[in-house]
């Protein structure tokens, strides 16, 4: 069974980590949507929000499952036994960034990371806009999948 974790803080979901996942399905029999926690960075939203966006977001996809992890992503691939890491590429610099993340791994573990080019319409979204956007009170939701809601 060809497993792929997909990491991220997700910090909200946006309609560019949807288009990964969605065309991830086609590629792995399960994709193991993996919230890092990181105890130093400041979120937008709870750890409990984040995974409800996604949960009910692929509620109707049974190849999707939710998890929560800390420490290196390498580490929690070994322990639930997944030989893939999936990450979606939006732009050069996103490629230079995720090619020396995915080079440290390799050298530490025989994880392999698989890139994905993120649709021409969703290219340009990144959490840290939204986030932005719904600062401002902005509409957000064009940015994101319906499970997003802010609540004042």
């Amino acid at each position: 069974m060809k497993r792929a974790l997909f990491p991220g803080s997700f910090d909200p979901l946006t309609l560019g980590h949807c288009d990964i996942i969605k065309r991830g399905v086609t590629l792995f029999d399960e994709i193991i949507i993996a919230i890092g926690v990181n105890s130093d960075k400041k979120y937008m939203f709870s750890l409990d929000e984040r995974k409800k966006f996604i949960e009910e977001a692929f509620a109707h996809e049974p190849k999707v499952k939710v998890v929560t992890y800390k420490g290196l992503t390498v580490d929690f691939c070994n322990e639930i036994g997944v030989d893939f890491i999936l990450r979606g590429l939006r732009n050069p610099a996103d490629f230079e960034f995720e090619k020396a993340i995915a080079h440290t791994n390799r050298s530490l573990s025989e994880i392999e990371t698989v890139f994905l080019l993120t649709a021409a319409s969703t290219s340009y979204i990144a959490s840290s806009i939204v986030r932005d956007v719904i600062r401002n009170n902005g509409d957000y939701t064009k940015l994101v999948p319906d499970s997003v809601r802010v609540t004042n």
